[in-house]
């Protein structure tokens, strides 16, 4: 068989083929812990169940606008304003197949072949893949002080005359930080006066902790919404919990989302009315179940920090949001991959290796799950790694006992 190289070149989504991984084990009666989730377990807020029954009772499914029908841009225009202080028009908004095909249709419609797009690490591990698929050239700024975000300088210096767009995803997948105020201004006034996208991948935005607030991106700009190069990528995914929707937007210049447009037709033709539908409901509901998940995805955060603080050698940083830490466990070993899949094999934990978050050594930790989950699997991390904790366990119904350490 015969298929293109760029086809073969791009890399399996690592988190999608630990999901896979996972599912076969817990199929064949294992007792897997799957700190590697990326999906809370909640439930979708009542107000999109109702709206989406409501739709599917009319019977009435149909092709709907390429962009998104009227009353969900509608809402998407009503959250910008209340979040983001800036009013738009439907024509600067356009409704994809989740956030991810948002992002990539971003990139289809701006980058040209060997455009770069700056991305900063740790990052999500789909943008470099991304790019590489339009045939763009992903360049990665890695701070130089080990922390979670490059300063303004590093990101400045990776520029070139080839650089078409940055992507910041703040809160971070997979770090939790939160990027500084001060550093969202400051690469919000570089990209408009440099002429170079800055696409904002605010889907975690409101999942955030101890307080805080994400700098909102139209803030630092004195553009309007036409001649402005901020990019806004949104979803209900992680704001609701409703991964298995696929709806997210994107809120752009009306000449960027009419070429969009464009392209999406000639991909999915359109997005499903029935789940634009509970998308709307969500959006125009009661909000408390924003609030919920939220709170539940702190108390876990903090069961999480906990649990880690206790384990020799780790080092991690306390996320101010999203529901993934990072810690380093270089003082095990400086190569994530194999330490991942050494906890799947020996203690049944479900982890994502740093490498592919552009940060080796480390591992993603995932508190979306329940706390039961979270201590678990820490405990058995733990066992499978520190030799200070006991040389026995009991996972599931079986005693193991560490001979490799």
């Amino acid at each position: 068989m015969s298929v293109s190289q760029l086809a073969k070149s791009i890399a399996e989504s690592p988190t999608l083929k630990l999901n896979e991984e996972a599912r076969v084990l817990r199929e064949k009666g294992e007792a897997v812990v799957h700190l590697g989730a990326g999906e809370p377990k909640n439930k979708a807020p009542i107000n999109a169940i109702l709206s989406a029954a409501a739709k599917l009772n009319t019977a009435d499914m149909k092709y709907t606008p390429t962009d998104g029908i009227p009353s969900l841009k509608k809402a998407v225009i009503k959250y910008t304003e209340e979040n983001y202080d800036r009013i738009v028009a439907p024509e600067n908004v356009i409704v994809s197949a989740g956030a991810k095909q948002s992002v990539f249709n971003i990139l289809y419609s701006i980058v040209n072949p060997q455009d770069e797009v700056i991305i900063l690490a740790p990052y999500w591990v789909s943008y470099p893949e991304m790019v590489r698929m339009v045939y763009g050239v992903p360049v990665i700024v890695t701070p130089e002080d080990g922390g979670f975000y490059p300063r303004m300088e590093e990101v400045a210096k990776a520029v070139s005359s080839y650089t078409k767009a940055i992507i910041v995803n703040s809160p971070n997948n997979p770090s939790g930080v939160v990027y500084p105020e001060e550093f969202i201004a400051k690469i919000v006034e570089f990209c408009e006066q440099k002429g170079i996208y800055l696409i904002m991948d605010d889907i975690y935005h409101k999942l955030v902790f101890d307080g805080k607030t994400v700098p909102m991106c139209f803030k630092y700009t004195k553009k309007d919404t036409e001649s402005t190069h901020i990019i806004v990528v949104n979803g209900v995914s992680k704001l609701y919990g409703m991964t298995g929707f696929r709806i997210g937007w994107a809120v752009a210049s009306k000449e960027l989302v009419s070429i969009m447009s464009n392209v999406q037709s000639q991909i999915t033709s359109c997005t499903a009315g029935l789940l634009q539908a509970a998308a709307e409901g969500a959006l125009t509901g009661l909000q408390s179940a924003v609030e919920s998940l939220r709170m539940m995805l702190e108390n876990n955060r903090n069961v999480m920090m906990q649990e880690l603080s206790s384990f020799t050698g780790v080092k991690v940083t306390k996320p101010n949001g999203t529901y993934y830490c990072l810690p380093d466990f270089r003082a095990y070993s400086n190569k994530s991959v194999e330490l991942s899949q050494l906890l799947l094999k020996k203690a049944l934990v479900v982890t994502v290796p740093g490498k592919e978050f552009g940060m080796e050594g480390h591992l993603r930790l995932s508190y979306a799950g329940s706390i039961k989950e979270i201590t678990e699997g820490v405990a058995r991390i733990k066992w499978a790694l520190d030799p200070h904790s006991p040389n026995e366990i009991y996972i599931g119904d079986r005693k193991l006992v560490r001979d490799w350490l």
